[in-house]
């Protein structure tokens, strides 16, 4: 699990940081709007952890935009604890508010429940690079775009990403995506549904990123972050 920390103050950031890799997630810390936003727009996190007053500008607007344009779980981080301060964060996007001072022991408890109920932790969403899938919805996104799959490029899409960084055969791919097993479906139809699929993800079908070929046996989603 990937987590964005955005928080001027350096030593609470490090310290936050450092907890947070204990637990086994991926932290990326940055101290501004400026940079936190150049992050997301190249990729997008399990979860953001936000402070409310940032040297270059507004968290609360900030959360309000990371709500609508990525669609990322937010927990919100401020020295306020006022009931009014706590209804502004919420109804700016936030997802969960931490006062300051807090227990980091609280703070771990507070980002894996958030990441529980947003289903990061089990089948619900599934990230890699730009691109996320909603297994709920059976919904594609690269960055905030919305991807225009078949039923037969989303299955695909779908089993790569649940098998990040494996090669997969191609008669695996045959049985898992087709109903039939793949009894019946030629390798030409598999190639040519790949083919459709790089064309909506990659930058570059022709020099895809993401799936790649492995001569003589099959494909591979390559992870991305």
């Amino acid at each position: 699990m990937r987590i964005f920390l955005i928080e001027d103050d350096k030593a609470l950031a490090e310290g936050i940081s450092f907890t947070l890799q204990k637990e086994g997630y991926e932290t990326e810390v940055y101290f501004t709007c400026r940079e936190s936003r150049a992050a997301l727009d190249n990729s997008q996190p399990d979860l953001v952890l936000l402070d409310w007053n940032l040297p270059d500008g507004d968290g609360i607007a900030l959360c309000r935009e990371i709500s609508e344009k990525w669609r990322i779980p937010i927990l919100m981080i401020t020295a306020r604890d006022m009931e009014i301060d706590q209804v502004m964060c919420l109804e700016s996007g936030a997802d969960d508010y931490i006062a300051k001072p807090f227990s980091l022991a609280v703070l771990k408890a507070r980002i894996a429940a958030l990441l529980r109920r947003q289903g990061v932790y089990g089948e619900g969403t599934l990230t890699s690079g730009q691109i996320r899938v909603d297994t709920r919805e059976m919904r594609a996104w690269k960055g905030e775009q919305e991807l225009d799959l078949s039923l037969t490029e989303y299955r695909l899409l779908k089993c790569f990403m649940e098998n990040k960084n494996q090669v997969l055969l191609k008669e695996q791919l045959l049985a898992h995506v087709w109903d039939s097993g793949g009894r019946f479906v030629e390798e030409n139809t598999l190639m040519v549904n790949i083919r459709r699929l790089r064309i909506k993800i990659e930058e570059d079908a022709s020099h895809p990123e993401y799936i790649k070929t492995v001569h003589g046996m099959g494909y591979l989603w390559e992870e991305r972050r």
